[in-house]
């Protein structure tokens, strides 16, 4: 099976785009394990929440790895949580980092922050989206894993990653 991750900064269409590409796809998507886990918190998070929310991203995805189709897409992986961890509180656990490397996807897609900033109360970058994009970019090349930049907006940006995930995919 292939694995495909979405990435980049917040409020890039990660997640629009993983739906979108699944259903072109017919296969499963991978949900962002951290919003699940923010929304059932009754406190601001703190450092150890992104352990465990990198535990439980990584058990979505294994758990979805036994299902339909050839291909699953994953809407953001470890590589986010690292950079979280390393923007909010300037280190990243030891456990985080041995994840990434062992768990390396085979593409991912990073998402350009080129459309406009969409309130969430989960989101805190507003204004620093094109800095973490380039830390994003950095770390998939650091990771020396296959990556396309997407961009555009709406039909475009579907229509430019469902291009690139054509040359990865059919090379």
């Amino acid at each position: 099976m292939k694995k495909i991750v979405i990435t980049g900064p917040e409020s890039s269409g990660k997640t629009t785009l993983a739906r979108q590409l699944a259903q072109h796809l017919k296969t499963e998507a991978v949900e962002e394990y951290a919003r699940e886990y923010l929304n059932q918190l009754s406190r601001p998070y703190v450092e150890t929440d992104l352990l465990e929310i990198a535990k439980g991203q990584l058990a979505n995805e294994q758990a979805h790895e036994s299902g339909k189709g050839g291909v699953l897409i994953i809407d953001t992986s470890l590589e986010v949580i690292k950079i979280w961890s390393e923007v909010k509180f300037g280190r990243v656990d030891p456990w985080i980092l041995e994840a990434l490397e062992k768990h390396k996807k085979d593409f991912y897609l990073l998402c350009r922050p080129d459309l406009p900033w969409e309130f969430d109360p989960l989101r805190e970058n507003p204004n620093d989206r094109w800095l973490l994009y380039d830390l994003y970019e950095k770390q998939l090349k650091s990771m020396q894993v296959p990556f396309a930049v997407i961009s555009g907006p709406g039909e475009q940006r579907f229509n430019n990653a469902v291009r690139e995930l054509r040359k990865f995919l059919h090379p």
